[in-house]
């Protein structure tokens, strides 16, 4: 695959460069904070050879690639100049406003995942040591053993650094200061002292002996407090001497400001979380393993995981262990399972392709391309897959297996499941696999969609189209409708709805072709060349807009089942008018139509089956239909 060309087309997909405040990427998706994330073309990007799925969630507009994103982000990050990214002035009147869980969300996701696989990957040794005292092949006075330890626990032991660097980068602070703040706090004599429950005082102000390696909490804070800080001293200080009196001012307020008062604070939070945490685990273990193995990968999808983060890594370092990280193994297990129930019955060859290898990026802890590719794209699997992690996190929390330190949640992470609980999680695992992979092999798939399901609403076979409702009511025959050239399908066949909803959504994803500035008429042109002409009403054109408010533009992009229009059924009625929508097909000679007539209009069945007549295709697809 090039990866230049793809980074080029994902790049004009997003708007331009123009468009984006700033990007980066986790393992598996490009993140983009854009200006107007209206100017994306989503569909042009989820089409991309290479490109999984778009998410657009959390204030951020996520394009999930797969364990490729690093050599896309790499020509992308060159084409768009993102290297000073963090330097770009944003202009608020382009940003979009976050309301606080999103802020926050961006903030968490920003500072855990330049590193976040450096900690997976120090996390999986610490487990690994421990496999290797269990089995006796090292001990604890070996070389080998302390020199690996060292570089295991050292991430975490000084992980206040590691945080205060990506932190200070988020919030557009001096990285360097913060840097030498998180150093303070783990600063060998100050840790002496504390861990002696020694007392000191700062100019005869008490400072709480509290210990801060391995701590997450008290430095975020920290850095955030800075934030606001540092621009202070910044407008107080010229410009000749700003680059030393600025970090230097900072330093001496900062130090003492978080020792006394900011790491405390952070502290007493964190240790209140881990208490709810243990309290909640402890009260109904296995239904707290039920809860999270059932909705992890929920939590996933909407981007609110990384809330978790912290407090997990917070528990380890407050408690010596957390009680989540093995519970959502289950749950990462059980989307690897429903993978290979989906590889295993799937008979179209792409999704064969793309399941198979999504069980084993599954398995190393990398869910993405699984969920937005296979099992949420096919629904049913997702649902199972969520079945079977509720299963097995109710065995792995009702063992109460728990995890000594922190790493990505996979089957790499077992080492570090080793103590109590451990059968459980290993039960649970297996559980959660094996009910994933049968349950979706048996009930992930309706006889209707042939296994071979690729979106929301349709089946795509070659040549093949299918249409559904633009707006809820009673479906007649266009030949009915009070309009001599519409029943004459002299503009071409179609279907006619008597309303009884007053929103007309897009019956095919596609482009806006016509917008009328009366607001009664629509034109779409779909992805594959089909004219559909939606008309509101009969004479409606005489109403003059009114009645009816017109939801997209011209040359806009539309998903299927889209708003288009909102118009007042009732009042149009009211004012003598006849409200029949009519779906016209104008380039009618184009394919061979089949009409599903005299039923219930719903905005989740076919009414229309369209069939390119150059091609020949077999197995047409028909949704089912209610009869009136």
């Amino acid at each position: 695959m090039d990866y230049k060309v793809l980074a080029k087309n994902i790049l004009s997909g997003v708007g331009g460069k123009d468009n984006i405040n700033t990007a980066w990427h986790c393992a598996t998706r490009l993140r983009f904070k854009l200006k107007n994330d209206k100017l994306a073309d989503t569909q042009k990007i989820e089409d991309l050879d290479g490109v999984v799925t778009v998410v657009n969630s959390a204030g951020q507009y996520q394009v999930v690639i797969g364990n490729a994103v690093a050599n896309v982000f790499e020509p992308l990050a060159e084409l768009a100049g993102l290297e000073n990214t963090d330097d770009q002035v944003v202009d608020e009147k382009d940003q979009p406003k976050e309301n606080v869980l999103n802020k926050l969300i961006g903030f968490i996701s920003g500072v855990f995942t330049p590193f976040l696989g450096a900690m997976a990957g120090a996390g999986i040794l610490k487990g690994l040591l421990a496999l290797f005292l269990a089995f006796g092949w090292l001990t604890e006075k070996s070389g080998a053993y302390q020199i690996w330890y060292a570089a295991g626990d050292g991430f975490f032991y000084f992980l206040p650094i590691l945080l205060a660097f990506t932190a200070a980068k988020s919030l557009k602070v001096n990285q360097f200061v913060a840097v030498a703040l998180a150093a303070t706090l783990v600063y060998p004599s100050l840790v002496a002292i504390t861990g002696n429950a020694q007392t000191i005082d700062f100019f005869n102000i008490p400072v709480v002996p509290t210990t801060y390696t391995s701590s997450v909490i008290p430095i975020l804070l920290a850095v955030w407090v800075m934030s606001y800080i540092e621009p202070l001293l910044n407008k107080i200080f010229p410009e000749a001497v700003r680059n030393i009196f600025t970090p230097l001012f900072l330093l001496m307020i900062m130090a003492p400001l978080t020792l006394i008062v900011v790491g405390p604070l952070g502290a007493s939070i964190g240790t209140l979380l881990s208490s709810g945490i243990s309290a909640i685990y402890n009260f109904a273990p296995a239904v707290a393993g039920a809860l999270m193995g059932a909705f992890w990968q929920v939590f996933v999808i909407f981007g609110v995981h990384w809330t978790f983060v912290p407090v997990m890594m917070n528990n380890i370092g407050k408690l010596g262990y957390d009680p989540l990280l093995p519970i959502l193994s289950v749950a990462v297990i059980s989307q690897a399972g429903a993978a290979l129930g989906v590889f295993l019955k799937a008979k179209d060859t792409k999704m064969k392709s793309l399941a198979g290898s999504s069980v084993a990026t599954a398995l190393l802890g990398i869910t993405e391309p699984t969920i937005y590719g296979v099992t949420l794209k096919l629904k049913r699997p997702f649902i199972l897959a969520s079945i079977s992690g509720a299963i097995g996190g109710a065995i792995a929390g009702g063992g109460q297996a728990h995890a000594s330190s922190f790493t990505l949640p996979s089957l790499l992470a077992i080492p570090t499941y080793l103590g109590s609980g451990f059968t459980s999680v290993m039960i649970g695992l297996g559980v959660a696999f094996v009910l994933g992979t049968v349950l979706t092999y048996l009930f992930g798939f309706s006889k209707d969609t042939n296994v071979a399901t690729t979106g929301e609403h349709t089946i795509e076979q070659k040549g093949n189209h299918q249409i559904i409702a633009p707006v809820e009511g009673t479906i007649i025959p266009l030949k009915n409708v009070k309009d001599e050239v519409f029943a004459s399908e002299a503009m071409g066949q179609g279907i006619a709805i008597v309303p009884t909803s007053n929103i007309v959504k897009a019956p095919i994803a596609g482009t806006i072709s016509a917008v009328y500035p009366t607001g009664h008429a629509i034109g779409i042109i779909s992805e594959k060349g089909v004219e559909v002409l939606l008309h509101i009403g009969i004479n409606t054109v005489e109403l003059n807009g009114q009645y009816f408010k017109t939801l997209v533009k011209k040359n806009q992009k539309v998903t299927i089942d889209e708003p288009l229009v909102e118009f007042d059924h009732q009042a149009i009625s009211d004012a003598g008018y006849d409200t029949t929508v009519m779906l016209i097909i104008t380039n009618t000679p184009n394919y061979d139509i089949s009409v599903t007539e005299n039923t219930l209009a719903t905005d989740h069945e076919w009414v229309l089956n369209l069939t390119d007549r150059h091609i020949e295709t077999s197995n047409n697809y028909k949704g089912e239909v209610q009869h009136v």
